[in-house]
């Protein structure tokens, strides 16, 4: 229920004339645009506390409530409002207040206009024309406008032109009160005083862009979007963000057809004013040369340019033939195509074996998310997780894996109201911003931990608490029952986070193996045996499954591979038919937030080289019934044993290929268990294409005990049961016989290189 201020709590005041009532304590600036009364500003954000720092904002207040006047002007950003309170921001007083801080700002500022890319929506442009003087003073006083050195690379995201700073400070007050890096402050005093780099500390932040859009002047500009437009050039479309289940509302602004920058969006409900940097820079991926522009099909062993009905039609011959189909359409999908996904499959193909997960996934899970998150619509939701006086987050480090979800529970924990409990190995740079308590917990141990938590008073589980589990909660036996019922036993609502935009669209569209069904890693061990001969595949990348070998082995032992596809990847390679399928902007449709909530957005191009992927399978669907098949065949003899050929093979190349590494890690000293999950930059491939984006990704780093470190060394190798990665090493406050590393940051990642999901590994000091 929304607390709606009672009569006490008002307080009564004149603005210009204007009888305005609003709560006790409202700001003067916030009173006057209840009463649609603008009052310039540079300093003042809505999602900032007060500083007083630019003084535009002056006002004059001849009443304060007590029959008193103040002697001089006032920043209205930081005066509250009081009972009978007499404010005017148009008298001789105000605007003389307002005029001579315009001229104060414009001396120095530089006369660039027409290359700044600020030009033509900068808020001193236009109060220098509505609140500035009529003409200059300061030529005709012979003046030199002060000037340095620029731009100043704060990270390699954001570049600084100190000459047009006006020293208003959000930037430093965002890095400080939003995102919790303060590595961006103000240096050196009076006139030279100007926003650098603290403590010779890089700008290290997740979130750095946000500096650039809320910068009222051009002093912080973006490296890639740099003198590349101007605004008023601009086409500006609504989106959401395709990167993580945030829904994050995004601004894409393009020109001639293509996108050269993306801002965040005002969603007081979702991400407020906020974005991460993944969110904002990461559509380089839309232009990279690998895009694919046309459908392929494969003729004498290798891929031809083919039309769309000629591609839908051997789709359609070679999947009613293979003799039973798998269907793996990965997590980027639309609830629209995620709809036509699981049609397609139960409807076209007649097959149960359906999988959204492109990742370790288990059985358990798979019961977890039909029990307890599909058809549970708008669930918990950011408004929750900052009225929540405890929040458990299990399986789940938000700074990395959920940026929007992360800036919510800090804005809550520096006010007061939320307490934050974080079962994870180590204390991380994102739990230590949310002040969070930190249990200990080592893989596998997490369905211990959470029954651990119940019958703890300190921690005060109740009804209003929320409990996040993330998916790397699937490879933990018990730990989703265990969230489960520790909820149902507290009262606490629960909430599942998983990474992908379309992941939770996917589950409420039924891409999950039905009664009889098979999951995707039960599917790609089905095609090894040779019981099924075909798969359609989506936005899978091989490396991110429970075993990259053996699905890339399935992709070879397929009888027929259909791929739906943005850009090349090891399953367009390999695949029989290769179909284009549109990007985000291509086309209009709905995500799914981790809250239930259903975000949609507007096709920003057309793009007649790709098709919707719910459009490609209809068009599958529609020669399928041509062809009169409505159910999958048996395979042939032949067919069989080709399969099981190809089978012996795989086991034998995967055999081989782990024997070093199985010889390497015998013995007892495999004694470590490993910790992992994916950073928010590292290799995933729509990061790809941004180099400015990419240089600021975190580098990879063993996290050891400060035993361990001191045994093995600053740089150590860790041997799993595929392979061994070597990589600095740093202390955490972590167990002793566990380590951490990035899943995505090196080579192929993990699951590729190192070990599979649960198992142990081996660490040693590099040679």
């Amino acid at each position: 229920m929304t607390n709606v201020p009672q009569k006490a709590d008002l307080v009564t005041l004149t603005i210009d004339g204007v009888e305005v009532n609003v709560p006790a304590g409202t700001l003067v600036i916030r009173a006057a645009e209840e009463a649609g009364i603008q009052i310039p500003r540079f300093c003042d954000h809505p999602l900032l506390a007060p500083v007083g720092a630019c003084r535009q904002c002056l006002v004059d207040i001849p009443d304060a409530g007590n029959g008193r006047g103040f002697p001089k002007p006032q920043a209205s950003c930081t005066i509250p409002v009081a009972e009978g309170m007499v404010v005017s921001t148009v008298n001789e007083t105000a605007t003389k207040a307002q005029t001579g801080i315009m001229e104060f700002l414009l001396v120095n500022h530089p006369l660039d206009c027409p290359v700044c890319d600020k030009g033509g929506e900068c808020p001193l442009q236009n109060q220098a024309m509505s609140n500035g003087r009529g003409e200059s003073r300061f030529a005709a006083s012979g003046g030199i406008k002060r000037t340095f050195p620029k731009p100043i690379n704060l990270s390699p995201n954001v570049l600084l032109d100190r000459e047009r700073c006006i020293v208003c400070q959000r930037c430093t007050r965002f890095s400080d009160e939003i995102a919790g890096d303060p590595f961006i402050a103000l240096v050196e005093r009076g006139a030279q005083q100007q926003i650098g780099i603290a403590e010779n500390a890089p700008f290290s932040s997740y979130f750095s862009g946000n500096t650039i859009q809320i910068c009222p002047v051009g002093a912080l500009t973006s490296a890639e979007y740099r003198f590349r437009a101007r605004p008023f050039d601009l086409v500006s479309t609504p989106g959401v963000t395709e990167h993580d289940s945030s829904g994050a509302a995004i601004r894409v602004d393009h020109r001639r057809g293509k996108v050269v920058r993306r801002l965040a969006g005002d969603d007081p409900d979702v991400n407020e004013e906020w974005i991460t940097d993944k969110d904002r820079f990461g559509f380089a991926y839309l232009y990279g040369a690998d895009r694919i522009t046309y459908p392929m099909v494969r003729e004498d062993g290798a891929l031809r340019p083919a039309s769309w009905l000629e591609a839908f039609e051997v789709a359609a011959r070679g999947l009613a033939s293979a003799g039973g189909v798998g269907v793996l359409p990965g997590g980027r999908l639309t609830l629209e195509d995620a709809t036509a996904y699981a049609a397609f499959a139960r409807e076209a193909l007649g097959t149960a074996d359906v999988d959204f997960r492109a990742r370790p996934l288990s059985s358990e899970e798979t019961s977890f998310l039909n029990d307890h998150v599909k058809g549970t619509g708008l669930g918990v939701t950011y408004a929750d997780l900052e009225t929540a006086p405890v929040v458990v987050l299990a399986g789940l480090e938000p700074e990395d894996e959920a940026g929007t979800i992360f800036l919510r529970l800090r804005k809550s924990v520096r006010a007061g109201r939320t307490r934050v409990i974080a079962l994870s190995p180590f204390t991380t740079r994102g739990l230590g911003k949310l002040s969070a308590t930190v249990v200990a917990t080592a893989p596998g141990d997490e369905a211990a931990t959470l029954s651990s938590l119940l019958g703890h008073a300190d921690h005060g589980l109740d009804a209003r608490s929320v409990i996040l589990v993330g998916e790397r909660l699937a490879t933990s036996p018990g730990a989703l029952a265990a969230a489960a019922d520790l909820a149902a036993k507290s009262g606490a609502r629960l909430a599942w986070v998983p990474r992908r935009a379309g992941d939770r669209g996917a589950v409420e569209a039924g891409l999950l193996p039905s009664e009889g069904g098979r999951d995707a890693d039960a599917i790609v061990r089905a095609v090894l045996a040779g019981e099924l001969g075909g798969l359609v595949v989506g936005g899978v990348d091989p490396d991110d499954t429970s075993d990259p070998a053996a699905f890339r082995a399935a992709l070879d032992a397929a009888d027929f591979v259909v791929s739906l596809e943005l850009r090349e990847t090891d399953v367009t390679r390999v695949a029989d038919v290769v179909l284009p399928v549109a990007a985000v902007i291509d086309k209009a449709g709905t995500f799914v937030s981790w809250e239930g909530r259903e975000r949609s957005f507007p096709q920003v191009f057309e793009n007649p080289k790709a098709l919707t992927d719910a459009r490609v399978l209809r068009g599958i669907t529609e020669e399928l019934a041509r062809v009169g098949a409505s159910a999958p065949a048996e395979p042939t003899e032949s067919a069989q044993l080709r399969r099981l050929l190809r089978a012996a093979q795989h086991a034998s190349a995967s055999s081989a290929s782990h024997e070093g590494a199985a010889v390497h890690a015998s013995g007892p000293t495999r004694g470590f268990r490993l910790a992992t999950w994916k950073l928010l930059l590292d290799n995933g491939v729509l990061q790809q294409g941004d180099k400015a984006l990419a240089a600021t990704a975190r580098p990879p780093v063993a996290r050891l005990s400060a035993a361990n470190v001191e045994r093995f060394g600053s740089t150590v190798t860790i041997t799993g049961d595929r392979g061994s990665v070597t990589v600095p090493a740093e202390v955490a406050d972590i167990a002793d016989d566990v380590v951490w590393l990035p899943a995505s940051s090196t080579g192929r990642g993990l699951l590729a290189d190192v070990a599979s999901p649960g198992a142990g590994v081996e660490v040693t000091g590099a040679q």
